[in-house]
C-alpha cells in the first residue's frame, strides 16, 4: 500500500499507527521513500531469521513459566527497531509528523505517544497481550494499542487531517463467522470490537474530511495464531500493491 502511495507521489505529512501500524508508521515517519518500504519488505519477510518470535515451543514455554505473563520477550523486536530506526531515535528526529497508541494499564486509556524514544513508544504499541511482556514507559505499564484505538483514523482527524488513506492489515474486508475452537473465542471478540469502533470512529469524523480505505487484496483468513509464519509474506504485500494500485487509479490519485 505504501508503495502504490509513494509511486504516484502521495507523501504523508502525517501518520498515526498502533500495533503492527506504529512499527509501519514510525519506519516510513523516518524516511518516507519506497527505499523505507523495500527496506520494510525485507523486515517482513525475514523476520523469521531475526528472532523477534524465535525459540522452541520449550523456549517460549520457559518463559511463559518464568514471567507468568508472556511468551516471548521483547529484545528481538527492540533490536529490529534500533537497527532499523538508530538507537536512540527521538520523535522530533522523524521526517514525517508520527504519533503511536498504546493501551494504558493502569489508567485504562488509551495513551498517544508523540515525544520521547520513539523505540520504546513503538514497543509499547506493539505489546500483544500474551505474547510480548507489557511495556513500562516513565512508570506506566503499556500494552498493544489496538485494544483502545486499532484503527485510529479518528485521531488523525483530531491533529487537523483532512484527506486520510486508512492503511490496515486486511481484517476488515472479510466476514466474521461464529468461532468453532477455544481459541478462535477471544479473537473473534476483539475483532467484533475493533470493527465496531472503527464504524464508530468513521460515523463521527467531521464534514470535509476525506477518507479512503485501500483495499489489502487478502485472502489470508480473518483470523489466525499463526503469527510466526511468514511463509506468505511477499505473497500479501504483492496483492496489496495490486489492489491498492487498481484502487488509486480508479480513483484518480493524486
Amino acid at each position: 500500500m505504501l508503495r502504490a502511495l509513494l509511486e504516484r507521489e502521495i507523501v504523508p505529512d502525517l501518520i498515526v499507527g498502533s500495533s503492527v501500524g506504529a512499527l509501519n508508521g514510525a519506519f516510513i515517519a523516518a524516511d518516507p521513500s519506497t527505499a523505507s518500504v523495500e527496506q520494510m519488505v525485507d523486515v517482513w519477510t525475514g523476520l523469521s531469521d531475526r528472532g523477534v518470535f524465535g525459540g522452541s515451543v520449550f523456549g517460549q514455554l520457559s518463559t511463559l513459566a518464568r514471567h507468568g505473563t508472556h511468551l516471548h520477550a521483547n529484545d528481538g523486536l527492540r533490536r529490529l527497531l534500533d537497527e532499523g530506526l538508530g538507537q536512540g531515535t527521538r520523535f522530533a528526529d522523524l521526517s514525517v509528523r508520527f504519533e503511536c497508541v498504546a493501551a494504558s494499564i493502569e489508567r485504562a486509556a488509551a495513551h498517544w505517544f508523540s515525544t520521547g524514544m520513539v523505540t520504546d513508544a513503538v514497543l509499547a504499541s506493539c505489546a500483544v497481550p500474551g505474547l510480548l511482556p507489557p511495556v513500562e514507559v516513565a512508570g506506566e505499564h503499556f500494552l498493544d494499542g489496538g485494544l483502545v484505538r486499532s484503527v485510529p483514523v479518528g485521531r488523525a482527524a483530531e491533529l487537523g487531517a483532512t484527506r486520510i488513506f486508512v492503511l490496515h492489515v486486511g481484517r476488515l474486508e472479510q466476514p466474521l463467522r461464529p468461532p468453532t475452537r477455544p481459541w478462535q473465542v477471544a479473537l473473534v471478540a476483539f475483532e467484533i470490537a475493533r470493527r465496531h469502533q472503527f464504524e464508530e470512529e468513521m460515523a463521527g469524523l467531521p464534514q470535509g474530511v476525506e477518507v479512503h480505505v485501500l483495499p489489502s487484496g487478502s485472502t489470508t483468513p480473518a483470523l489466525t495464531v499463526r503469527y510466526r509464519s511468514t511463509s506468505g509474506v511477499r505473497g500479501r504485500i504483492d496483492a496489496a500493491y495490486d489492489a491498492a494500485s487498481t484502487f488509486l487509479d480508479a480513483h484518480n490519485h493524486p
